[in-house]
This record gives structure tokens, C-alpha cells and sequence, in this order.
């Protein structure tokens, strides 16, 4: 009897993992805080309308997660964090930045409904990712290309690239998040920048 119970017993503990509901770990979700955070760009014509397409990203790119880097150990790797995520994926949070940037009435109104446009926007988003150099230092890392067209024609106007670095305050996603942000807005100024250049 007293060995039925020790076999008992034991198979309690082996199993006792299961029998006990498993706690999960919590996930902290972020996106690039309120539109106001942007400064007032170059003042372009209210009289002008532009089409932004949505911002494409490569396959890998186009997901919720953070993507990071070892550069000092195997830079041809891709990470991304386990308990932290973007709440959409990074195009869709630069997308409705450039929108909302664009919808303050400062600059260009943003294509709505069937209001002719002067003009179509389109970006690519070629980078969004975290560089550690070393385990305790990191940088963040954007890179656009933006293409403005005829909307009619799509007969090609403009090209530039943009590039942005920003150094992490801490080597962590949430560090990453903060950097991620100031590079993005200040990117979006030299955006906003370039198109009333073009166009005087």
C-alpha cells in the first residue's frame, strides 16, 4: 500500500507544472505616442491636395515586432523581443503619423474621398531596427525613400532617400521606442521639407 502511495505522490510532483495554471508573462504594446509630438514644418500651399499612399515595408519588416541587431556578435541576424511589440506594424504607425502631420492644416491637405489631387506620394521603408554595438549600447536605425508622381500620368516627379540614427538612452526596447520616435518625426520634418523645396 505504502508503495502505490509513494508512486502516487511521485507522479503529483512530476506533474505538478501542469496542474497549476501558468502565469503569463505581460506584453508591453507601443506605437509613437500623440501626432503632437511633431514640429510645425515648412508651410506649403493650402490650394494643393496630395494622395499619400500607404508606406510599404519588406515582408520581414511588416510585422508588430521589434526588430534588433547584434552587430558586434552576428550582424546578419535578426531578434526581436518576446515581451514587447509595436500595436501595429511600423509602415501602419508612420502611415497615420505622415496623415495626421498632414491633416493639422499646416501643410498640405491628404487625399480624401474624390478630391482631385495635385499630387501622389508613395514611401518605402527599407529599415526600423535596433543596432546593439555592444551589449550595454544601442542605436536605432530608419530609412525611407520617398518618390512623389503625377497622379494621373504617374509619371515620376521626385526621388529622395532619408536616414535617420538615433543613439538609445537605454539599451532595451523601451529605449528603442524612444528613439525610434524622435528619428521618425524628425525624418517626417525633413519629408515635409523636401516636398516644399521641390515645389517652389
Amino acid at each position: 500500500m505504502m508503495v502505490k502511495i509513494s508512486v502516487v505522490l511521485l507522479a503529483v510532483l512530476l506533474t505538478g507544472c501542469t496542474l497549476t495554471p501558468k502565469v503569463r508573462s505581460s506584453i508591453s504594446v507601443y506605437d509613437l505616442g500623440p501626432s503632437s509630438a511633431i514640429a510645425p514644418g515648412a508651410s506649403l500651399s493650402s490650394q494643393a491636395t496630395i494622395q499619400i499612399a500607404n508606406i510599404t515595408a519588406p515582408v520581414w519588416l511588416d510585422t508588430q515586432s521589434i526588430h534588433y541587431r547584434l552587430a558586434y556578435h552576428d550582424p546578419a541576424r535578426i531578434y526581436t523581443y518576446a515581451d514587447s511589440r509595436w500595436n501595429a506594424p511600423p509602415a501602419e504607425l508612420l502611415t497615420e503619423r505622415l496623415r495626421q502631420y498632414f491633416a493639422t492644416g499646416n501643410i498640405d491637405r491628404h487625399h480624401k474621398d474624390d478630391t482631385p489631387v495635385n499630387y501622389l506620394l508613395k514611401i518605402d521603408l527599407g529599415e526600423f531596427t535596433q543596432i546593439f554595438n555592444t551589449p550595454g549600447n544601442s542605436q536605432v536605425i530608419v530609412q525611407l525613400r520617398a518618390s512623389l508622381y503625377e497622379p494621373t500620368s504617374r509619371l515620376p516627379i521626385a526621388h529622395q532617400s532619408f536616414l535617420g540614427r538615433q543613439e538609445t538612452q537605454t539599451a532595451d526596447a523601451a529605449g528603442s521606442v524612444t528613439a525610434f520616435i524622435q528619428v521618425s518625426d524628425n525624418l517626417l520634418n525633413e519629408l515635409v521639407q523636401w516636398l516644399s523645396d521641390i515645389r517652389q
